[in-house]
């Protein structure tokens, strides 16, 4: 069994706004692919996949499966910087929003820095 050290202290809260998030953009996701689809399906999928990363570290954080939570976050990271330039440098592809574009910005850039913190949390508690 994996050791849980990153479901305590502060990584309590962070598993806690992964969840959220995962709740939050799966439902997101489900109702663009059910609804709208046809209208932006590269917005949406990319929604979907954002969600699918959230449940993904969620669950590895609450299981203390750091490596791969660890990749889990480092894809988050590379997909908001990727989606949030694209989604700058090419509007037009991304009028409809993710959850990433802009950089999160939608949501408070909460999803820049979420994986950023969690890199951070993984990493101390890796050395604790």
């Amino acid at each position: 069994m994996a050791s849980n050290k990153t479901s305590s202290g502060p990584g309590r809260l962070l598993i806690a706004i992964y969840a959220i998030f995962a709740l939050a953009a799966t439902a997101r996701s489900l109702y663009q692919l059910a609804t709208k689809f046809n209208d932006a399906p590269l917005a949406y999928s990319l929604s979907a996949l954002s969600a699918l990363v959230y449940i993904v570290a969620t669950i590895s954080l609450a299981r203390g499966l750091t490596k791969l939570a660890t990749y889990a976050l480092i894809f988050e990271l590379i997909g908001v910087l990727v989606i949030g330039t694209l989604s700058i440098v090419l509007p037009a592809e991304f009028r409809h929003a993710t959850v990433w574009s802009l950089y999160g910005a939608g949501y408070a850039c909460v999803p820049l820095l979420l994986p950023i913190w969690g890199l951070w949390w993984l990493r101390k508690a890796k050395r604790a």
